[in-house]
């Protein structure tokens, strides 16, 4: 059985969860998700909680049943709490503004790197190097925020670049001089 999927999931008070054939929505304070699970997984909503089944113990059948469960949470946690991301700028010159709903960014190329703002994702620039990014949907959330850090990743020698708040880039030595002992 899986530890994960066994465990029923808990509705919160202000939280709707409707369920129409393999179409599980999610309405909340913050925003409504909505999710096609397969229809071999069944899915109840039983008093404040949300159950998930499978059929067998076939090696499919178990890690959709995980999967499933997993993504319902997800679901029901971003409508009530949100999720977000917080992006650090780090190098001489380097910057990121607000303008409208684009995210501009200046990133030492000879242009400026601009962001528009999709739908379901909010972008707030606290300050000059912080970027967060915010929304309902976990994915789209963290598929976001990977697309702002690939428009400069960190480099390993000066550390310059656009960098997850919690992630640590592992510095290296730079080339040592020619002739020098240490």
């Amino acid at each position: 059985m899986s530890r994960i999927g066994k465990m029923p999931v808990a509705i919160p008070a202000g939280v709707d969860v409707k369920l129409d054939g393999n179409h599980i929505t999610v309405k909340g304070p913050k925003g409504e998700l909505a999710y096609d699970f397969n229809p071999e997984i069944s899915v109840e909503v039983k008093g404040a909680e949300v159950v998930v089944t499978r059929p067998s113990d076939d090696k499919i059948h178990r890690s959709l049943h995980g999967l499933t469960r997993t993504l319902i949470a997800n679901m029901v946690t971003g409508v009530t709490e949100g999720y977000s991301k917080t992006l650090e700028v780090n190098g001489v010159g380097y910057r990121a503004q607000k303008q409208g709903k684009d995210l501009v960014m200046n990133l030492g190329y000879s242009h400026q790197v601009v962001v528009p703002e999709i739908e379901g994702i909010k972008i707030e620039v606290p300050s000059a190097n912080q970027i967060v990014i915010s929304g309902t949907n976990k994915q789209l959330v963290g598929q976001f925020a990977a697309e702002v850090r690939a428009k400069r990743p960190p480099e390993p020698y000066k550390g310059k670049g656009i960098k997850y708040a919690d992630e640590h880039i592992r510095r290296k030595e730079g080339k040592a001089a020619k002739g020098a002992k240490a």
